[in-house]
């Protein structure tokens, strides 16, 4: 048996307490490989032996910490040849050996398993490994009974360090509530100070605390909506609570919490990291393009609103990305509502938020709005022409006094967003209709941009094809470098009521069908051709003869190959997902249709 099953119980909670507080995964590992504590996924493997153990003359990570004593960083393993023979997702992983009496006897490791996670860790790279090997220190130390006294010790002193380098607030208390531990995070965080807490029952200072209900009902929670309320202000809190227990009995509980407003800022944050917009990605050199970029740079500047106008496909949601990049409101959240796509029953709640019990079905602790989502960055409102006329009153209330009122509640809130709006509708027009309403419009209309559609600014066509042909073949991984004349001509004639989206679309679709290095004619879609052919007008094809198109390009395609030798005739109808007698069944079809 090795040294660490002798304490493996004291290696699992060393590893739950080091997951609880830095909300990420470890596990532990002896001589043998065999894994001996664990969270998260490695709690389901515990007792089960690493992949390393069973490659002969291994060259991976685990093997050589085991011969050698190093710590690793594992920035990405996916794309370390040396991290292993499989992986369970890992993003990011530090391991460190926990060495006895000169002997490795066992590796500690701490991985994360999303973008998120990862950053952090390799953020905090240095001070993380100093603690792993602090803590594999302490599992060794624990080994030998006369070292018990400094075991705890320096135990206590890593966990009150590492609870104050990290950014969520933390309150421990023992079995009867009292409080033992208070970062300065939580200090922070809720506008106190640690000499007044610790101590003291939490009950008194904080009644209601999710901590509190743990104590008394065993039950955790993870990432809840909490309030701290004292006589200055009301905090609202994310919070997750884990319980300490000893012999099947609650001992303690520790609290880790983060400000609800960063927590959301920090989640659009990370939806939108790859969508960063610029002007100058923004592809267009044209002319009427290169006026309206030169005036939204210098919109985005100030905290006007902005209403964007232009047919479906022009990129509104772009020219808005952009203006909130290029502002001073950069770094705080830009937050998109699809006034057409969310549910005229759910926008309101959606904007303005709403209060515990305002209606049936209430989240427990109500919802922020996207308004108070957006508080410090742009709110875009895309589809405004679309928005019900009876909540008009209200987006007009709340731009004009720049304060709202969530559903159910009587609180007045502040707000401090741009608002940014798009349409691809005549707003005056629905004005004049009793559609929209007039002051609703002018409020949203003090800076207008136009967005000119496709077909009058063709001198973008080539630059936007080859940036989507690009796009297309590095994605669906093609080598098509290349368009024939004749197919950018035919491009500079169809009208494009689909504007830049319908020209991405008919790319992507040519890339996908074209079998040489060049888009030929054959590759465009039948309905851009047609519509050519027919004097630029779109043909009004219903869904069924759109259809039949596709699947005879389809066809063809395949057949083409069958004929050059690159695929055989089953190997093509099992590409389709179709038995070779349909295969050539609907060839058959198809030639005498052509033929006829």
């Amino acid at each position: 048996m090795g040294s660490l099953r002798l304490v493996s119980s004291l290696c699992q909670q060393v590893a739950e307490i080091i997951s609880s507080v830095l909300d990420t995964e470890v596990q532990i590992i002896d001589e043998d490989y065999t894994i001996i504590a664990g969270t998260g996924i490695y709690k389901q493997l515990l007792g089960t032996k690493d992949a390393e153990a069973f490659c002969e003359d291994s060259p991976y990570i685990y093997t050589q910490i085991l011969q050698n004593a190093k710590s690793y960083i594992v920035e990405a393993p996916m794309e370390t040849p040396i991290y292993g023979p499989t992986t369970q997702g890992e993003t990011a992983e530090i391991c460190v050996p926990i060495k006895f009496r000169n002997k490795v006897i066992g590796i500690m490791a701490l991985a994360t398993f999303d973008k998120e996670q990862r950053n952090w860790l390799l953020s905090k790279q240095k001070d993380l490994l100093t603690f792993l090997k602090q803590m594999a220190t302490l599992i060794t130390s624990s080994i030998v009974a006369e070292e018990a006294h400094n075991q705890i010790m320096l135990g206590k002193n890593i966990v009150d360090n590492v609870l104050e380098t990290v950014d969520l607030g933390i309150i421990a208390v023992d079995g009867k509530g009292v409080i033992t531990h208070l970062n300065k995070a939580a200090e922070r965080l809720l506008g106190i100070s640690s000499e007044n807490w610790i101590g003291n029952n939490l009950d008194l200072l904080w009644p209601g605390s999710p901590l509190v209900a743990l104590l008394k009902n065993g039950q955790e929670c993870s990432n809840k909506e909490v309030t701290f309320t004292n006589k200055k202000q009301s905090r609202h809190l994310l919070a997750t609570t884990k319980a300490f227990f000893l012999r099947d009995q609650i001992q303690g509980g520790l609290l880790s919490f983060s400000s609800l407003a960063e927590a959301r800022t920090l989640a659009y944050d990370l939806i939108n990291t790859d969508r960063v917009t610029r002007f100058d990605l923004i592809k267009g050199q044209s002319k009427s393009m290169a006026n309206i970029k030169k005036v939204a740079l210098r919109v985005a500047r100030g905290n006007s609103t902005v209403l964007i106008t232009g047919e479906t496909g022009t990129g509104k949601e772009l020219f808005a990305r952009a203006i909130h990049y290029a502002s001073p409101r950069r770094d705080e959240p830009l937050v998109t509502v699809n006034c057409a796509a969310i549910p005229e029953t759910l926008l309101e709640s959606e904007l303005f938020g709403y209060e515990e019990g305002a209606f049936t079905g209430a989240r427990k602790g109500g919802r922020a709005g996207k308004f108070e989502v957006a508080n410090g960055g742009t709110l875009f409102l895309d589809e405004i022409g679309d928005m019900p006329l009876h909540l008009q009153p209200k987006l007009l209330h709340a731009l004009e006094r720049r304060q709202i009122e969530r559903i159910g509640g009587n609180k007045v809130i502040d707000i401090n967003s741009r608002i940014i709006a798009a349409t691809n509708r005549n707003l005056e027009e629905m004005c004049s209709n009793g559609e929209f309403r007039e002051d609703l419009y002018y409020r949203l209309n003090v800076i207008p941009l136009h967005i000119p559609p496709l077909r009058e600014r063709k001198d973008d066509m080539e630059l936007l094809t080859f940036h989507f042909l690009h796009k297309y073949s590095r994605l669906l991984n093609r080598n098509i470098t290349g368009i024939a004349d004749e197919v950018m001509q035919l491009l500079r004639e169809y009208d494009w009521p689909g504007n830049v989206r319908e020209l991405e679309n008919v790319i992507e679709y040519a890339v996908n069908m074209e079998l040489t290095k060049t888009i030929t004619l054959d590759s465009i879609p039948r309905r851009v051709r047609n519509a050519v052919r027919d004097g630029n007008k779109p043909k009004e094809d219903d869904l069924r003869s759109q259809l039949d198109n596709v699947e005879e390009d389809l066809l063809r395609k395949y057949y083409e190959k069958t004929k050059t030798g690159e695929l055989t005739k089953k190997e093509a109808a099992d590409l389709l997902g179709i038995s070779r007698s349909t295969f050539y069944r609907k060839l058959s079809k198809i030639t005498k249709q052509s033929n006829g």
